[in-house]
């Protein structure tokens, strides 16, 4: 995978272009060095459909499912959305800040908004993800780390890593081995 100019990923036939209006300018001077994964389904624990779109886009209608109420009126993004079929959509090009970690942390580093890119994983904390998912993820997490010096295979974490007292995804089925040795295998290439 490759990634244009302007923080995109320059795959047409595999990405779709889909911007947030929920993201900023990162603070200037601000290296992109970190890679942070989250899992979501909406409603929780369903796969398929528009909904994780909807969101991300303020467009998420509360009267569609009684969960979808606390939370339409959240302002929230992430750079990236990975489907359980390994489809991609693209909200925020990484070079702008989504706003996917909330009030967390890094080697003493808060915020880590400012200086990180987060993917979504169609899914949940139980429930193992798609090798579509893995194969995806690594082929952009080593596309990241060739776009960006500050990154690499040790500053990927999940949501629970920065913000431990919120947040569980990507959860304990998520293989961390497995796919680190996928990175490593695309870095190698």
């Amino acid at each position: 995978m490759k990634i244009d100019l302007h923080g995109w990923l320059n795959e047409p036939e595999m990405v779709e272009r889909k911007p947030s209006p929920n993201q900023n300018e990162r603070p200037a001077d601000t290296p992109i060095s970190l890679l942070v994964i989250h899992n979501i389904s909406l409603p929780p624990g369903v796969f398929g459909g528009q909904f994780i779109e909807d969101f991300f886009l303020n467009k998420l209608n509360p009267d569609q499912h009684p969960y979808f109420a606390s939370i339409a009126d959240q302002k929230v993004s992430a750079h990236l959305l990975i489907k359980r079929s390994g489809e991609i959509v693209q909200f925020v090009s990484f070079q702008q800040r989504a706003w996917h970690a909330g009030v967390s942390c890094f080697n003493d580093d808060e915020n880590c908004n400012n200086f990180s890119i987060g993917i979504e994983l169609e899914g949940t904390d139980q429930q193992p993800y798609e090798q579509n998912q893995y194969l995806q993820l690594a082929a952009v997490a080593s596309a990241l780390i060739a776009e960006y010096p500050e990154m690499n295979i040790d500053r990927m974490v999940g949501h629970s890593d920065i913000a431990p007292t919120r947040k569980t995804d990507p959860g304990s089925v998520f293989d961390w081995h497995y796919f680190k040795s996928l990175v490593a295998e695309h870095s190698q290439t």
